[in-house]
C-alpha cells in the first residue's frame, strides 16, 4: 500500500515548489550529457531616476537553450528599440554560456510577430488559449 495520500489545493505550501524542484533536479541528474543545470538570467529595464525595474526580460539557460520567460516592454517604451536591444542581449548572453537554441512562448494578443521579426519560428499553437485567442510556441537557432 502506498506511503502517500494525494492533496489538491489552490495555497500550495512554499516548500511544494522546492520539493517539486528538487525531486526533479536529482531524477534528470541522471541524463547523460549536460542534465538538468537551469541558471536563472535577467535583463532588467529600469527607471533612470528611481532605479524601480520597469520592465525586462527573463528567463533561463539550461541544456544548451535559452528560455525566456517573461518579457515586459511598457507602453511608454516601445517601438524605440529597447525591446529588440534586450532581446539580442538575452541571446548574446546565451550564447556567451554555451546556449545554441532559444525558445519562448506568447498569445496572440502579445508579440508573436515581434519574434518573427527577430528570427524565431513558430513550432506549435494552442488555439482557443485562452478563448478568442491563441498561444504560440517559438524557437531560434542561435
Amino acid at each position: 500500500m502506498a506511503r502517500a495520500c494525494i492533496e489538491v489545493t489552490d495555497d500550495p505550501p512554499q516548500e511544494a515548489h522546492k520539493a517539486l524542484v528538487d525531486g526533479l533536479t536529482a531524477h534528470s541528474a541522471q541524463v547523460p550529457g549536460r542534465g538538468f543545470a537551469p541558471r536563472p538570467l535577467a535583463i532588467l529595464l529600469r527607471d533612470r531616476e528611481s532605479g524601480s525595474v520597469q520592465g525586462g526580460l527573463m528567463g533561463r539557460t539550461d541544456k544548451d537553450w535559452l528560455f525566456v520567460q517573461l518579457f515586459f516592454v511598457p507602453e511608454a517604451e516601445r517601438g524605440n528599440g529597447l525591446g529588440s536591444r534586450m532581446l539580442h542581449l538575452a541571446e548574446d548572453e546565451a550564447r556567451a554560456r554555451g546556449c545554441r537554441h532559444a525558445w519562448l512562448d506568447t498569445f496572440s494578443f502579445q508579440a508573436p510577430d515581434f519574434y518573427r521579426r527577430h528570427g524565431y519560428h513558430e513550432f506549435g499553437v494552442l488555439p482557443d488559449y485562452p478563448a478568442g485567442y491563441a498561444r504560440h510556441f517559438f524557437t531560434k537557432n542561435l
